[in-house]
Protein backbone atom coordinates (compact mmCIF):
# COMPACT_ATOMS: atom_id res chain seq x y z
CA UNK A 1 0.00 0.00 0.00
CA UNK A 2 1.06 3.92 0.04
CA UNK A 3 0.51 6.79 1.87
CA UNK A 4 0.96 10.23 0.16
CA UNK A 5 3.14 12.42 1.90
CA UNK A 6 2.67 16.50 2.69
CA UNK A 7 6.25 17.00 0.90
CA UNK A 8 5.88 19.03 -2.20
CA UNK A 9 8.52 19.79 -4.60
CA UNK A 10 8.11 21.98 -7.62
CA UNK A 11 9.95 20.44 -10.67
CA UNK A 12 11.33 22.26 -13.55
CA UNK A 13 13.11 21.76 -16.84
CA UNK A 14 14.27 22.84 -20.56
CA UNK A 15 15.23 26.22 -21.10
CA UNK A 16 17.19 28.02 -18.82
CA UNK A 17 18.23 31.28 -20.68
CA UNK A 18 15.64 33.58 -19.09
CA UNK A 19 16.02 31.97 -15.91
CA UNK A 20 12.64 30.59 -16.54
CA UNK A 21 13.64 27.72 -14.48
CA UNK A 22 14.08 29.31 -11.42
CA UNK A 23 17.57 26.83 -10.26
CA UNK A 24 19.84 30.01 -9.74
CA UNK A 25 21.16 29.77 -12.38
CA UNK A 26 20.78 30.31 -16.89
CA UNK A 27 21.72 27.03 -17.60
CA UNK A 28 18.88 24.88 -19.78
CA UNK A 29 18.32 21.13 -18.16
CA UNK A 30 17.19 18.51 -20.43
CA UNK A 31 16.48 16.11 -16.95
CA UNK A 32 14.07 17.35 -14.14
CA UNK A 33 15.65 19.35 -11.30
CA UNK A 34 13.86 20.25 -8.25
CA UNK A 35 13.28 24.41 -7.30
CA UNK A 36 14.96 24.32 -4.28
CA UNK A 37 14.10 27.84 -3.33
CA UNK A 38 10.63 26.72 -3.07
CA UNK A 39 11.19 24.25 -0.75
CA UNK A 40 8.82 24.78 2.56
CA UNK A 41 6.35 26.63 0.36
CA UNK A 42 3.65 25.04 -0.08
CA UNK A 43 2.85 25.44 -3.86
CA UNK A 44 -0.78 24.35 -5.79
CA UNK A 45 -0.06 25.60 -8.73
CA UNK A 46 2.30 26.75 -11.46
CA UNK A 47 2.28 28.42 -14.73
CA UNK A 48 5.15 28.90 -17.56
CA UNK A 49 4.88 31.29 -20.15
CA UNK A 50 7.16 32.03 -22.94
CA UNK A 51 9.93 33.26 -21.28
CA UNK A 52 8.93 33.57 -17.40
CA UNK A 53 7.29 31.48 -14.85
CA UNK A 54 5.26 31.66 -11.79
CA UNK A 55 3.88 29.70 -8.52
CA UNK A 56 0.80 30.09 -6.27
CA UNK A 57 1.28 29.04 -2.64
CA UNK A 58 -1.58 27.31 -0.58
CA UNK A 59 -1.92 30.76 1.61
CA UNK A 60 -2.53 32.50 -1.77
CA UNK A 61 1.19 34.34 -1.88
CA UNK A 62 2.88 34.65 -5.81
CA UNK A 63 6.17 34.02 -6.63
CA UNK A 64 7.61 34.65 -10.01
CA UNK A 65 10.83 34.53 -12.03
CA UNK A 66 12.59 34.18 -15.16
CA UNK A 67 12.17 37.25 -18.05
CA UNK A 68 11.52 40.73 -16.68
CA UNK A 69 11.89 43.15 -19.36
CA UNK A 70 8.68 44.47 -19.58
CA UNK A 71 7.82 44.29 -15.90
CA UNK A 72 6.46 40.46 -16.16
CA UNK A 73 7.47 39.43 -12.67
CA UNK A 74 5.40 42.34 -10.68
CA UNK A 75 8.19 44.84 -9.92
CA UNK A 76 10.03 47.21 -11.72
CA UNK A 77 13.08 45.35 -14.17
CA UNK A 78 16.56 45.95 -12.29
CA UNK A 79 18.05 43.03 -14.21
CA UNK A 80 16.41 41.96 -17.12
CA UNK A 81 16.31 38.45 -15.74
CA UNK A 82 16.00 36.54 -12.24
CA UNK A 83 16.89 33.14 -11.67
CA UNK A 84 15.69 32.36 -8.13
CA UNK A 85 11.54 32.82 -7.73
CA UNK A 86 10.63 35.84 -5.60
CA UNK A 87 7.63 37.10 -3.93
CA UNK A 88 5.11 39.73 -5.58
CA UNK A 89 5.34 42.62 -3.21
CA UNK A 90 2.40 44.10 -4.76
CA UNK A 91 -0.07 41.22 -3.92
CA UNK A 92 0.74 40.06 -0.63
CA UNK A 93 -2.22 41.79 1.31
CA UNK A 94 -4.09 39.48 -0.67
CA UNK A 95 -5.00 35.83 -1.73
CA UNK A 96 -4.01 34.79 -4.97
CA UNK A 97 -6.03 31.66 -6.39
CA UNK A 98 -5.26 31.31 -9.78
CA UNK A 99 -3.02 32.97 -12.26
CA UNK A 100 -2.19 33.01 -15.74
CA UNK A 101 0.39 34.57 -18.51
CA UNK A 102 0.30 35.72 -22.04
CA UNK A 103 2.57 37.05 -24.56
CA UNK A 104 4.32 39.56 -22.42
CA UNK A 105 1.68 40.34 -19.86
CA UNK A 106 -0.29 38.19 -16.51
CA UNK A 107 -2.97 37.52 -14.93
CA UNK A 108 -3.87 37.04 -11.27
CA UNK A 109 -7.20 36.96 -9.60
CA UNK A 110 -7.90 36.52 -5.89
CA UNK A 111 -10.56 34.48 -3.42
CA UNK A 112 -12.68 37.98 -3.45
CA UNK A 113 -13.06 37.08 -7.41
CA UNK A 114 -10.58 40.59 -8.08
CA UNK A 115 -8.22 40.42 -10.94
CA UNK A 116 -5.12 41.73 -11.52
CA UNK A 117 -2.86 42.61 -14.12
CA UNK A 118 1.09 43.54 -14.96
CA UNK A 119 3.67 42.96 -17.68
CA UNK A 120 3.11 44.68 -21.29
CA UNK A 121 0.26 46.58 -22.12
CA UNK A 122 0.75 47.89 -25.34
CA UNK A 123 -2.37 46.32 -26.74
CA UNK A 124 -4.00 47.66 -23.84
CA UNK A 125 -4.09 43.39 -22.50
CA UNK A 126 -3.95 44.87 -18.86
CA UNK A 127 -6.78 46.20 -19.26
CA UNK A 128 -5.79 49.93 -18.03
CA UNK A 129 -7.42 53.04 -19.84
CA UNK A 130 -5.13 55.02 -21.87
CA UNK A 131 -3.48 58.06 -20.69
CA UNK A 132 -5.44 61.58 -21.86
CA UNK A 133 -2.24 63.66 -22.87
CA UNK A 134 -2.04 67.75 -23.62
CA UNK A 135 -2.65 67.32 -27.20
CA UNK A 136 -6.08 65.08 -27.25
CA UNK A 137 -4.45 61.56 -28.73
CA UNK A 138 -4.83 59.09 -26.16
CA UNK A 139 -1.59 56.59 -25.51
CA UNK A 140 -1.39 53.71 -23.71
CA UNK A 141 1.35 52.92 -20.97
CA UNK A 142 3.74 50.25 -22.85
CA UNK A 143 4.37 48.40 -19.52
CA UNK A 144 3.10 47.68 -16.04
CA UNK A 145 5.66 46.85 -13.61
CA UNK A 146 3.82 46.43 -9.86
CA UNK A 147 0.04 44.78 -10.42
CA UNK A 148 -3.36 46.63 -10.38
CA UNK A 149 -6.48 45.64 -10.48
CA UNK A 150 -8.25 45.09 -14.05
CA UNK A 151 -11.94 44.36 -15.05
CA UNK A 152 -12.39 46.20 -11.48
CA UNK A 153 -16.36 45.82 -12.04
CA UNK A 154 -16.61 42.27 -12.61
CA UNK A 155 -16.56 39.08 -10.17
CA UNK A 156 -13.69 37.14 -11.64
CA UNK A 157 -13.63 33.11 -11.37
CA UNK A 158 -10.53 31.96 -13.56
CA UNK A 159 -8.05 34.76 -15.68
CA UNK A 160 -6.77 33.56 -19.27
CA UNK A 161 -4.21 35.33 -21.20
CA UNK A 162 -2.96 35.50 -25.14
CA UNK A 163 -0.35 36.85 -27.13
CA UNK A 164 -1.66 39.73 -26.81
CA UNK A 165 -5.11 39.87 -25.28
CA UNK A 166 -7.04 38.87 -22.03
CA UNK A 167 -10.06 36.24 -21.41
CA UNK A 168 -11.51 36.35 -17.60
CA UNK A 169 -14.67 34.32 -16.76
CA UNK A 170 -16.82 35.96 -14.35
CA UNK A 171 -18.93 33.99 -11.24
CA UNK A 172 -22.42 34.33 -13.05
CA UNK A 173 -20.69 31.74 -16.06
CA UNK A 174 -20.20 34.96 -18.79
CA UNK A 175 -16.50 35.57 -20.61
CA UNK A 176 -15.01 38.98 -21.30
CA UNK A 177 -11.91 40.40 -22.92
CA UNK A 178 -9.85 42.92 -23.95
CA UNK A 179 -6.35 43.77 -26.01
CA UNK A 180 -5.57 42.49 -29.18
CA UNK A 181 -7.40 39.21 -30.03
CA UNK A 182 -5.64 39.25 -33.48
CA UNK A 183 -1.85 38.87 -34.76
CA UNK A 184 -1.25 42.61 -34.12
CA UNK A 185 -2.43 44.68 -37.33
CA UNK A 186 -5.87 42.98 -37.63
CA UNK A 187 -8.01 44.92 -35.40
CA UNK A 188 -8.37 47.83 -33.32
CA UNK A 189 -7.50 46.90 -29.45
CA UNK A 190 -9.56 47.68 -26.67
CA UNK A 191 -8.80 47.87 -22.85
CA UNK A 192 -12.28 47.94 -21.60
CA UNK A 193 -13.37 44.36 -21.39
CA UNK A 194 -16.40 43.46 -23.98
CA UNK A 195 -18.10 40.59 -23.06
CA UNK A 196 -18.22 37.62 -26.07
CA UNK A 197 -21.88 37.20 -26.91
CA UNK A 198 -23.76 33.75 -26.76
CA UNK A 199 -21.75 32.36 -24.31
CA UNK A 200 -23.57 31.60 -21.23
CA UNK A 201 -22.96 29.01 -18.10
CA UNK A 202 -19.23 28.81 -19.28
CA UNK A 203 -17.63 26.22 -16.65
CA UNK A 204 -13.79 26.71 -17.58
CA UNK A 205 -11.89 28.77 -20.13
CA UNK A 206 -8.45 27.73 -22.33
CA UNK A 207 -6.60 30.56 -24.59
CA UNK A 208 -3.37 30.20 -26.79
CA UNK A 209 -1.50 32.78 -28.39
CA UNK A 210 -4.45 33.73 -30.65
CA UNK A 211 -7.66 31.07 -30.26
CA UNK A 212 -9.90 30.76 -27.20
CA UNK A 213 -11.92 28.06 -26.03
CA UNK A 214 -15.05 27.91 -23.62
CA UNK A 215 -16.29 24.97 -21.75
CA UNK A 216 -19.82 25.00 -20.58
CA UNK A 217 -21.63 23.52 -18.25
CA UNK A 218 -23.52 21.29 -20.51
CA UNK A 219 -20.24 20.17 -21.52
CA UNK A 220 -20.48 22.02 -24.87
CA UNK A 221 -16.85 23.46 -26.13
CA UNK A 222 -16.93 26.40 -27.80
CA UNK A 223 -14.08 28.31 -30.05
CA UNK A 224 -13.29 31.35 -31.65
CA UNK A 225 -10.43 33.36 -32.70
CA UNK A 226 -7.16 32.46 -35.50
CA UNK A 227 -7.52 29.14 -36.93
CA UNK A 228 -4.31 29.09 -39.82
CA UNK A 229 -3.69 25.48 -38.40
CA UNK A 230 -7.68 23.82 -37.49
CA UNK A 231 -6.95 25.02 -33.74
CA UNK A 232 -10.96 26.08 -33.64
CA UNK A 233 -11.72 22.55 -34.51
CA UNK A 234 -14.00 23.60 -36.99
CA UNK A 235 -13.18 21.32 -39.97
CA UNK A 236 -12.07 24.28 -41.42
CA UNK A 237 -8.98 27.30 -41.20
CA UNK A 238 -11.51 29.93 -41.19
CA UNK A 239 -10.88 32.73 -38.32
CA UNK A 240 -14.30 33.42 -36.13
CA UNK A 241 -14.63 36.41 -34.23
CA UNK A 242 -17.43 34.83 -32.25
CA UNK A 243 -18.04 31.67 -30.45
CA UNK A 244 -18.78 28.23 -32.57
CA UNK A 245 -19.00 24.83 -31.26
CA UNK A 246 -16.24 22.47 -32.05
CA UNK A 247 -16.69 19.11 -33.85
CA UNK A 248 -15.92 16.17 -33.29
CA UNK A 249 -17.13 15.83 -29.07
CA UNK A 250 -20.06 14.93 -29.26
CA UNK A 251 -21.47 12.38 -26.41
CA UNK A 252 -18.43 12.82 -24.74
CA UNK A 253 -18.07 14.17 -21.66
CA UNK A 254 -15.60 16.63 -21.23
CA UNK A 255 -13.88 17.14 -17.70
CA UNK A 256 -10.75 19.96 -18.70
CA UNK A 257 -9.31 21.79 -21.77
CA UNK A 258 -6.12 23.02 -22.61
CA UNK A 259 -4.68 25.44 -25.39
CA UNK A 260 -0.99 25.79 -26.56
CA UNK A 261 0.42 28.68 -28.93
CA UNK A 262 -1.59 27.03 -32.05
CA UNK A 263 -3.15 23.62 -30.57
CA UNK A 264 -6.30 22.32 -28.49
CA UNK A 265 -6.98 19.69 -26.31
CA UNK A 266 -10.20 18.39 -24.55
CA UNK A 267 -9.80 15.60 -21.42
CA UNK A 268 -12.31 13.00 -21.17
CA UNK A 269 -14.06 11.66 -17.86
CA UNK A 270 -12.37 8.30 -18.62
CA UNK A 271 -8.95 9.46 -18.66
CA UNK A 272 -8.88 9.69 -22.68
CA UNK A 273 -7.29 13.01 -24.13
CA UNK A 274 -8.51 14.29 -27.75
CA UNK A 275 -6.24 16.56 -29.72
CA UNK A 276 -6.42 19.21 -33.02
CA UNK A 277 -4.41 22.43 -34.58
CA UNK A 278 -1.17 22.78 -35.45
CA UNK A 279 0.88 19.05 -35.90
CA UNK A 280 4.15 20.02 -36.74
CA UNK A 281 6.96 18.76 -33.90
CA UNK A 282 4.44 15.73 -33.01
CA UNK A 283 3.09 18.41 -30.77
CA UNK A 284 -0.60 16.27 -30.82
CA UNK A 285 0.71 13.27 -29.29
CA UNK A 286 0.21 11.12 -33.37
CA UNK A 287 3.32 9.27 -33.29
CA UNK A 288 4.56 9.78 -36.73
CA UNK A 289 1.49 12.18 -37.94
CA UNK A 290 2.79 15.29 -37.31
CA UNK A 291 0.11 16.89 -39.64
CA UNK A 292 -2.47 19.67 -38.39
CA UNK A 293 -5.91 18.60 -37.52
CA UNK A 294 -8.91 20.52 -38.34
CA UNK A 295 -11.36 18.37 -36.05
CA UNK A 296 -10.38 16.94 -32.21
CA UNK A 297 -8.95 13.12 -32.47
CA UNK A 298 -8.50 10.54 -29.80
CA UNK A 299 -4.74 10.45 -28.61
CA UNK A 300 -4.62 6.47 -28.81
CA UNK A 301 -0.99 6.57 -27.37
CA UNK A 302 -2.04 7.71 -24.48
CA UNK A 303 -5.37 5.57 -24.65
CA UNK A 304 -4.46 2.90 -21.58
CA UNK A 305 -2.64 5.91 -19.08
CA UNK A 306 -6.05 7.42 -17.42
CA UNK A 307 -4.87 11.29 -18.17
CA UNK A 308 -6.46 13.37 -15.06
CA UNK A 309 -4.45 16.62 -16.15
CA UNK A 310 -2.99 17.82 -19.47
CA UNK A 311 -0.92 21.10 -20.77
CA UNK A 312 -0.21 22.40 -24.00
CA UNK A 313 3.09 24.18 -24.46
CA UNK A 314 4.58 26.33 -27.56
CA UNK A 315 5.50 23.30 -29.52
CA UNK A 316 5.27 20.48 -27.14
CA UNK A 317 2.59 18.88 -24.44
CA UNK A 318 2.74 16.74 -21.04
CA UNK A 319 -0.20 14.58 -19.74
CA UNK A 320 0.06 13.46 -16.57
CA UNK A 321 -1.82 10.53 -15.16
CA UNK A 322 -3.63 9.33 -12.31
CA UNK A 323 -0.76 7.53 -10.81
CA UNK A 324 1.24 10.59 -10.74
CA UNK A 325 3.29 9.74 -13.97
CA UNK A 326 4.18 12.43 -16.80
CA UNK A 327 4.36 11.78 -20.99
CA UNK A 328 5.86 14.20 -22.79
CA UNK A 329 6.14 14.52 -26.44
CA UNK A 330 6.60 17.57 -29.44
CA UNK A 331 9.89 19.40 -29.88
CA UNK A 332 12.78 18.47 -28.31
CA UNK A 333 15.41 21.05 -28.60
CA UNK A 334 16.36 22.75 -25.03
CA UNK A 335 15.15 19.38 -23.00
CA UNK A 336 11.73 20.92 -23.09
CA UNK A 337 10.83 16.84 -23.28
CA UNK A 338 12.72 16.06 -19.46
CA UNK A 339 13.81 12.75 -20.25
CA UNK A 340 17.40 13.43 -21.28
CA UNK A 341 17.70 13.59 -24.71
CA UNK A 342 16.67 16.45 -27.09
CA UNK A 343 14.54 14.66 -29.52
CA UNK A 344 11.46 15.72 -31.27
CA UNK A 345 8.76 13.15 -31.00
CA UNK A 346 5.08 12.55 -31.82
CA UNK A 347 5.47 9.50 -29.55
CA UNK A 348 4.60 10.55 -25.84
CA UNK A 349 7.17 9.26 -23.44
CA UNK A 350 8.00 8.83 -19.94
CA UNK A 351 9.04 12.37 -18.17
CA UNK A 352 11.33 10.37 -15.40
CA UNK A 353 11.36 12.01 -11.64
CA UNK A 354 14.85 10.91 -10.45
CA UNK A 355 14.92 13.19 -7.27
CA UNK A 356 16.08 11.96 -4.00
CA UNK A 357 13.48 11.87 -1.07
CA UNK A 358 13.93 14.28 1.12
CA UNK A 359 16.02 14.06 4.51
CA UNK A 360 13.05 14.66 6.92
CA UNK A 361 10.83 11.72 5.29
CA UNK A 362 10.34 9.16 7.67
CA UNK A 363 10.52 6.00 4.94
CA UNK A 364 12.47 7.12 2.12
CA UNK A 365 10.82 3.86 0.35
CA UNK A 366 8.51 5.64 -2.66
CA UNK A 367 8.70 8.09 -5.08
CA UNK A 368 7.55 11.29 -6.49
CA UNK A 369 3.89 11.40 -7.72
CA UNK A 370 2.71 14.35 -10.18
CA UNK A 371 0.48 16.29 -9.57
CA UNK A 372 0.12 19.51 -11.78
CA UNK A 373 1.84 20.11 -15.19
CA UNK A 374 2.23 23.17 -16.75
CA UNK A 375 4.06 23.67 -20.17
CA UNK A 376 5.88 27.13 -21.02
CA UNK A 377 6.98 28.14 -24.78
CA UNK A 378 10.50 26.27 -23.78
CA UNK A 379 10.10 25.25 -20.52
CA UNK A 380 8.08 22.93 -18.77
CA UNK A 381 7.33 23.21 -14.94
CA UNK A 382 5.08 20.92 -12.11
CA UNK A 383 4.25 19.74 -8.98
CA UNK A 384 4.88 16.75 -7.28
CA UNK A 385 4.60 14.67 -4.10
CA UNK A 386 5.90 12.02 -2.08
CA UNK A 387 4.29 8.56 -1.96
CA UNK A 388 5.91 6.02 0.85
CA UNK A 389 5.35 2.56 -0.09
CA UNK A 390 4.41 0.61 2.72
CA UNK A 391 5.06 -3.05 3.00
Amino acid sequence: MTTEATETIVLAWGSGEDGQLGLGNNEEKDLVCSIQALDGEKVTSVVAGSRNSLAICENGKLFTWGWNQRGTLGHPPETKTENVPSQVKALDNVKIVQAAIGGWHCLAVDDQGRAYAWGGNEYGQCGEEPERKDDNTRALRRDIAIPQRCAPKLSVRQVAAGGTHSVVLTNDGHVWTWGQPWPPGDIKQISTPVRVQGLEKVRFIAVGAFHNLALREDGMLWAWGNNEYGQLGTGDTQPRSQPIPVQGLSGLTLVDIAAGGWHSTALMDDGEVYAWGRGEHGRLGFGDDKSSKMVPQRVQLLVSEDIVQFSCGGTHSVACTRGGRMFSFGRGDHGRLGYGRKVTTGHPMEVPINIPARRNLENANGHWCAKVVACGGRHTLAIATWVETQE
